[in-house]
């Protein structure tokens, strides 16, 4: 039997994986630390009961789209809903990117965007962030201005990084991109974790796009539902884009029943946001390098600049961070997602443990 060819872009592809192992701590991908409240449950659980299981579920994603509308003050024709902001990003790229055009990131950031790009058959170009992983704006928009990209990423607060860029910035990257007839997408996956959010800046003829999830503030990664903020006129041409029938019904439930615990959604986040304060202070007592986030992450590296070590040391301890100290930009760095208290004690005292024991 003669297997067939795998499109020639793709055929040395690697998928995108993050590995999991057994561990009493896990704080490697950047989930919420704790489920929703028991009242969330309660809710879908009564909403499945009344879905016509032998009815296609509404197409439109009509209530959640106007409720979704209404916690942003914005009317339902101007949201998208999809299955996680990975599809989010991928319908946006299947659209405006695709076959003869380029996709711009900067880099270190969501390997996701590349890979998406290469997906949908369009070509990175990225440009690399300053040593401290700000981003060079003048840099930036020369390259716009001179690359023409189809669609630029911005992620803020940036994975894995966690810089939150400045609205300055993003204004400056936004009229560079317009000036190209090009589309701007800033990726807020960790928006609720940030003091500023560029859907302030959404205008209706702004090429502007900001992609959120509910994996993260939500605390619904098993969910997989995500949603853009955009235009009317952009909404429009990503439904042409979509499956039919992508959002299934009890996504669709699960997404509204979110919304009515909107207060445990903002005592979650406050609650992340001092734990990621107080894990930073103690980082840097421990001599780590520390970079400052807008998450509900921190990357750091060890003062040994061995991450790998380190990051083997945690495992020995039962705590999973994220290992980046072999990506492009990031030698020697870990991530570690903010968890519990009691989880985040957990990984102090394993990393003061395995910091000792390779210093």
């Amino acid at each position: 039997m003669t297997r067939p060819a795998v499109r020639p872009d793709l055929a040395m592809f690697e998928g995108y994986h993050s590995p999991q192992v057994e561990v009493e701590v896990r704080l490697n991908t950047n989930e919420a630390p704790g489920p929703p409240p028991r009242g969330f449950s309660e809710a879908v659980a009564a909403a499945a009961r009344t879905i016509e299981w032998h009815r296609y579920p509404d197409r439109a994603a009509t209530e959640l789209r106007a409720a979704i509308g209404r916690l942003h003050q914005l009317p339902a024709a101007n949201v998208f809903c999809a299955n996680g902001s990975n599809e989010v990003l991928q319908t946006i790229l299947l659209t405006f990117a695709g076959p003869g055009r380029t996709v711009l990131t900067f880099e270190p950031t969501y390997a996701l965007h590349s890979h998406i790009t290469r997906i949908s058959g369009a070509t990175p170009i990225s440009v690399d962030r300053n040593d401290d992983f700000g981003l060079d704006v003048g840099l930036a928009c020369s390259t716009i201005e001179r690359e023409r990209p189809s669609v630029t990423f911005l992620c803020s607060p940036n994975n894995p990084t966690g810089i939150v860029e400045p609205e300055a910035t993003v204004r400056s990257v936004l009229e560079s991109v317009d000036a190209v007839g090009g589309l701007l997408v800033v990726d807020e996956a960790y928006g609720q974790f940030a003091p500023w959010s560029a859907v302030s800046l959404l205008e209706e003829e702004t090429p502007l796009v900001v992609s959120r999830t509910y994996s993260k503030t939500w605390a619904m990664a098993a969910a997989r539902l995500g949603y853009a903020l955009g235009p009317t006129w952009l909404i429009e041409e990503l439904d042409k884009v979509v499956l039919p029938y992508h959002l299934d019904a009890l996504k669709q439930a699960a997404g509204l029943a979110a919304l009515e615990f909107l207060a445990d959604m903002e005592a979650r986040v406050s609650s992340v946001v001092e734990e990621r304060g107080r894990i930073e202070a103690r980082l840097i007592d421990l001599g780590c390098r520390v970079w400052p986030s807008g998450a509900n992450f921190i990357l750091f590296r060890p003062p040994s600049g061995d991450g790998t070590r380190v990051w083997k040391g945690l495992l020995d301890h039962s705590v999973l961070v994220r290992n980046t100290a072999s990506w492009e930009h990031l030698d020697g760095c870990l991530r570690v997602t903010v968890g519990l208290p009691h989880e985040n004690d957990r990984f102090l005292t394993a990393l003061e443990l395995v910091l000792g024991a390779t210093s």
